[in-house]
Formats: structure tokens, C-alpha cells, sequence
């Protein structure tokens, strides 16, 4: 009997060493695919504030709340098993929705570029040439705008995360993007949150504070609305980079590899100018090339998405109530 107890221990350490493996192979594959999602991260936080501005304090943590739980339904309810179908019936799908993406983020950064450069009118709904809607009314239009626009930064999430994944089970796919989905959602919304409230967090110890603490509320409430500008910035930036990055990958998977080996010798040439700081210089310069490619790419998209994308999304637009009216 003894020596059944054993031999049944032995078997259980064993087990658990096997399944402790698997949780640190998980985490490490969870951990290496949301850094391959940094930027578009980047991107996520940076465009979200801006959709709960104008409201009152009391619904700003309420509007967060409703965008990141209408993002997590966006990555595991939709997102997920959609990739998770890709990759086991049609993988040759993948780099081509990951190029549609790259292309959409690189037209949306050079859009919002070619905006601070030749400033046009906001259209009349935007300026408050009509009738402005009441609260509830833009509230449930910033949220539903939110989370359309988080439906494609986390395709790009969720492409990314599938993309980078080693060979294995389903379930284990599974497991690693659910896992990604989540802290991101998490990481993200939490520090919109942080963002959002901050003025408020500021006016609280300026008020209540005395000495150092007052004056840390006073600086926040200075600062924040050129921390908001530079968030913007960051996240053009980012769009313009991730989307160029992924162009770069998606046409060297196509064979054209020319502009991939093009930014990889100038990134490591100039990182062995600055040994100190190369990997620092390498990345730098490596993001510089694909933001550089995202810019061409997405200026030379502006016109086609404005005389011809556009077009067809607004007929398509009107003829959805109509149809909806009809049933």
C-alpha cells in the first residue's frame, strides 16, 4: 500500500509539474503577444477619453464602464471565436485581414496628420449648428461610436495576438487570447478611467490638500489638458507606426520584402553607431521606417476613402433604417 501511495504521489507532483509548465508557457505566450499589441494598445487609450468629454463628472466612470464592458463582449464573444475559426479552417486569411487592418490604422493616422495640417470645418452636428440632443441621446451615441471604433482596434488586438501564437491546442489558443483580451481590456479602460477623473482627483487635493499635496491638484488640473493633447499625439503616432509595421510585415509574407530588410539594416546600422543605447536606437529607428511607409500608405488612401469608401458607406448607412422600416 505504501508503495502505491508513492507511486500515486509521484504521479501527482508530475501532473502538476506538467500543468505548471503549461500555465507559465500561457502566460509567457499571453505576455509575448500583448507586447506585440502595445501600439494599437497605445492607440485604444489615447482615442478613448474623448468620448466622454462634455459630460458631467457623475457619468464619466459610468461611460468608461460601459465602453470596456462593450469592448471584452467585442474580444471574446465575437473577436475570439471568429479567429479561432480562421486559424483552424481558412490560417491563409489572417495576413490579409492583418494588411486591412494595417491599412485602416495608417488612413486614420495620416487622416488625423493631414487634419492638423489643413484644418477643415467640423460638419454641423459637430459644431452645434442643430439642435444639440440631450444627454441620455449623446450618451448612447458616444457609446455605441466607442465601441464600434474599439470593434476594429481590437480585430487588430485580437489578429495580432493569433498571428504571434506558437503552434498548439485550440484551448490553449483559447486560453492565452482570452487572457490577452482581458488584461488589456483591463489595462486600457483602467487608464482611461485614471485619465478621465484626473481634473477631478486634481480639484479634490487642491481644495482639501495643503502644501505639497494642493500643490500636485493645482498641477493636475493645469496639466491635464496638454497631457489630453500630447495622449492625442502619442496615439496618431501610434496608429501611423502599428499600421505602417504590420504593412511592412503583411507585403514580406507576400515576398515583397524589400521595404522589411530596408528598416532592419538602417535600424541596426544606426544602433551600432550608439552601442549604448541600441536597442533603444533600433526599435526608434524601426518605428520611424514603418511610420514613414503608414504615412505614405494612408495619405495616398485619403482620396479614394473620401470619394469613393465614403460614398458607399453613407448609401449603405440610409438604406439600413429604410429596411429596417420595411420589416
Amino acid at each position: 500500500m505504501s508503495v502505491g501511495l508513492l507511486a500515486l504521489l509521484d504521479d501527482v507532483v508530475a501532473l502538476t509539474k506538467v500543468a505548471a509548465a503549461s500555465l507559465d508557457d500561457v502566460a509567457a505566450q499571453a505576455g509575448k503577444a500583448g507586447s506585440k499589441a502595445a501600439g494599437v494598445v497605445i492607440d485604444d487609450a489615447a482615442v478613448t477619453p474623448r468620448y466622454v468629454v462634455g459630460f458631467s463628472p457623475d457619468r464619466e466612470l459610468p461611460i468608461v464602464w460601459r465602453i470596456a464592458r462593450g469592448s471584452l463582449i467585442n474580444k471574446l464573444v465575437f473577436l475570439l471565436p471568429a479567429a479561432l475559426l480562421l486559424s483552424a479552417f481558412a490560417p491563409w486569411a489572417i495576413t490579409p485581414l492583418l494588411l486591412l487592418g494595417g491599412l485602416y490604422l495608417a488612413y486614420e493616422g495620416a487622416e488625423k496628420v493631414y487634419e492638423m495640417i489643413v484644418p477643415h470645418e467640423a460638419p454641423a452636428q459637430e459644431t452645434g449648428a442643430q439642435a444639440a440632443p440631450d444627454a441620455q441621446v449623446l450618451e448612447e451615441r458616444r457609446v455605441s461610436s466607442a465601441i464600434k471604433t474599439d470593434f476594429i482596434l481590437s480585430a487588430e488586438i485580437m489578429a495580432i495576438t493569433l498571428s504571434s501564437l506558437d503552434a498548439g491546442t485550440v484551448w490553449s489558443r483559447a486560453v492565452v487570447m482570452a487572457l490577452v483580451a482581458i488584461g488589456i481590456t483591463v489595462a486600457v479602460y483602467g487608464a482611461v478611467a485614471l485619465i478621465v477623473k484626473a481634473d477631478d482627483i486634481g480639484v479634490a487635493l487642491a481644495r482639501r490638500g495643503s502644501g505639497v499635496l494642493a500643490a500636485i491638484g493645482r498641477g493636475l488640473v493645469r496639466g491635464m489638458p496638454s497631457f489630453l493633447k500630447a495622449l492625442a499625439l502619442l496615439g496618431t503616432a501610434a496608429m501611423v507606426w502599428v499600421g505602417g509595421g504590420i504593412i511592412v510585415h503583411s507585403l514580406a509574407a507576400y515576398g515583397f520584402a524589400g521595404p522589411e530588410h530596408g528598416i532592419h539594416a538602417a535600424a541596426v546600422a544606426a544602433a551600432g553607431a550608439v552601442p549604448a543605447l541600441g536597442g533603444a536606437v533600433e526599435w526608434l529607428v524601426t518605428a520611424a521606417g514603418a511610420g514613414v511607409i503608414g504615412l505614405v500608405v494612408g495619405f495616398a488612401l485619403i482620396p479614394l476613402a473620401s470619394k469613393v469608401l465614403a460614398p458607399a458607406w453613407t448609401a449603405m448607412t440610409r438604406l439600413l433604417p429604410m429596411r429596417r422600416k420595411e420589416a
